[in-house]
């Protein structure tokens, strides 16, 4: 933004005389106080005896207008009547053209979108800094964890590693594409995987050494994995950690793409066309009085920016819940939410897996071949893949590293930084005005029609709602745009907790208000690696949020929802699994 320092005595505060008034000379009561009267008259809009007339009036004003607009042509020789002028209406002579009128009028619009990014750059580099960290750094755990499963094949199951990386690589390729947002469901990308590797496991350690099975067998294997849950409740449990994992990554980028769509979408904002009037009026119909030094009054610059920002400053109350979502979201990160925890440690789930089919492999064997025609029994199974059974232990415990929690700090560290920001958008009229050369009170400053010695603000609050009584800006209802935002907010904010809590797997689940404090204790893992749930006593206080708990039973599923509700208001929900 730019805005015009004069140093020379042709840009001083130097007002256009108005026919039919006396002079300082005429005002003054004596000599010794002539000089405070020049500066408060030139302040008040008032002429001196030795003001410029004719051409030499406008001069400061065709230099200062240079510097918005290269060329002078739009600006009078000479000050004149004014009377095309729409906004920027003289109570005399101006030195302002329609033309010069309406070149102010784009730069006043300018002046506020420039301050608005510059208001929003910090939090603007913050969002999208993350986004992409955070996008980079989900891919490189994906890309180990499939390095992790591939060596794993490559070590202990050899004779079948080859075909098994172009399965592992297929699941891996889907897990990179979930994340970053394509419809596929976690539960057929994990079935597909146990369907492909199964007729591999079969042929290449329950029948080592025979042909490999043919098409219409290795169709009857891929059917068959699944009704007799060949692998166990393996897949079941893979496919609980990883969509739960996966789905918290997923909306995080989300809810951080959102953010960025927020931020430029206020950036960049299309203002009335009666904020634009106003804009042009507190920061440039001054100059066509040849005042351009005015500045304008805090308080009428507060006054102006709560009419123009209204519609921004609605997003304030969802950007908070915003930031609270995301911080709660992150928060719950950790365990099955955690994919960085979960992928790099999904190579001993497949493992493990693969070691239930061959210990149950005479069971199998005998099921199989009634299903799916007869198969030879191998005998001496040992001594032709000895490590096939085990993995070595010196081996398991190189791979199986505890990683350091390097994405859970940065998380933490994005949060932080982001509440910082919290009251950013109920605090951008505080810093256009701070920013945008208004006086610091409300003396001897401009107030859209002169300048006056005192100005009486007439503040009013923030928000849409309390701009009907707003003098200086009219307002004719909310902006699509922010409206779109809004709900797109709402939305995320939804989402956010809906993946840090949900669970559909067995039993009821419910969504509810639900007291931070500790209504629930954790017991030890259940069948499906959840944690079990135990009542504890409830505070006298408690704040709530939304939290979700899972129940065994529809008796249990009552009663806690009653001895909830008696405590917690706020959203419930029932979800059934499907």
């Amino acid at each position: 933004m730019v805005w015009v320092e004069e140093t020379s005595e042709l840009l001083q505060l130097q007002p256009l005389p108005r026919a039919g008034t006396p002079s300082i000379e005429q005002l003054a009561p004596s000599p010794c106080v002539q000089p405070a009267l020049l500066l408060l008259a030139a302040l008040l809009g008032a002429p001196a005896s030795a003001q410029p007339a004719g051409e030499d009036a406008c001069r400061p004003v065709r230099a200062a207008f240079q510097v918005l607009q290269p060329g002078a042509k739009w600006v009078p020789e000479s000050p004149v009547p004014g009377s095309d002028l729409q906004v920027c209406i003289p109570k005399g002579s101006t030195c302002c053209s329609r033309k010069m009128e309406e070149k102010y009028q784009a730069a006043a619009r300018l002046n506020m979108e420039q301050l608005l990014q510059s208001a929003s750059m910090e939090l603007k580099f913050l969002v999208i800094q993350n986004a992409a960290v955070f996008q980079e750094a989900f891919e490189i755990v994906v890309r180990h964890a499939r390095n992790f499963t591939n060596s794993m094949f490559r070590s202990h199951y050899r004779s079948m590693g080859p075909r098994a990386l172009k399965f592992v690589g297929e699941l891996f390729t889907d897990v990179s594409l979930y994340i970053l947002g394509s419809d596929l469901s976690v539960n057929d990308m994990i079935n597909e995987f146990f369907d492909s590797l199964f007729p591999l496991v079969y042929s290449h350690l329950l029948n080592p050494g025979f042909p490999e099975p043919s098409v219409e067998m290795a169709e009857c294997l891929r059917a068959a994995r699944r009704d007799l849950k060949v692998f166990g409740n393996y897949p079941k449990m893979m496919m609980t950690q990883v969509s739960k994992s996966l789905q918290a990554t997923r909306v995080f980028l989300q809810a951080l793409n959102l953010g960025i769509e927020v931020i430029n979408t206020t950036d960049h904002l299309k203002f009335s066309k009666d904020c634009g009037r106003t804009l042009l009026k507190m920061w440039y119909c001054s100059h066509c009085q040849g005042l351009l030094l005015a500045k304008p009054c805090a308080s009428y610059c507060a006054v102006v920016m709560q009419g123009c920002l209204a519609g921004i400053i609605e997003i304030d109350n969802h950007w908070r819940e915003y930031i609270r979502a995301l911080e709660g979201l992150t928060k719950g990160m950790h365990g099955i939410y955690d994919m960085e925890h979960v992928l790099l440690n999904l190579f001993s789930l497949v493992r493990d897996a693969v070691i239930y089919v061959q210990k149950n492999e005479g069971k199998l064997s005998t099921t199989l071949s009634r299903l799916c025609g007869h198969a030879q029994q191998r005998q001496y199974r040992a001594a032709h893949h000895p490590g096939d059974l085990f993995m070595d232990s010196k081996v398991l415990r190189m791979t199986r590293i505890e990683q350091e929690e390097t994405l859970s700090s940065r998380r933490r560290e994005l949060i932080t930084k982001l509440k910082s920001h919290g009251s950013f958008y109920s605090s951008l009229p505080e810093y256009i005005c701070s920013h945008s050369s208004a006086v610091q009170n409300d003396t001897l400053c401009w107030n859209g029609q002169e300048v006056v010695e005192r100005y009486s603000p007439q503040i009013t609050k923030n928000g849409a709602k309390a701009q009907p009584g707003n003098p200086e800006v009219k307002m004719k209802g909310p902006e699509p745009v922010i409206s779109q935002i809004i709900d797109k907010l709402k939305h995320i904010n939804q989402v956010c907790c809906a993946s840090r809590d949900g669970s559909r797997l067995g039993g009821f689940q419910i969504t509810l208000a639900f007291p931070t404090l500790g209504l629930l204790q954790h017991k030890a893992l259940d069948s499906d690696g959840l944690p079990g749930l135990s009542p504890a006593l409830l505070p006298g206080r408690v704040s709530c949020e939304c939290f979700s708990l899972r129940v065994a039973g529809l008796a249990t599923f009552l009663l806690t929802s009653a001895f909830l509700l008696r405590h917690c208001q706020g959203l419930f929900s029932q979800q059934f699994p499907v």
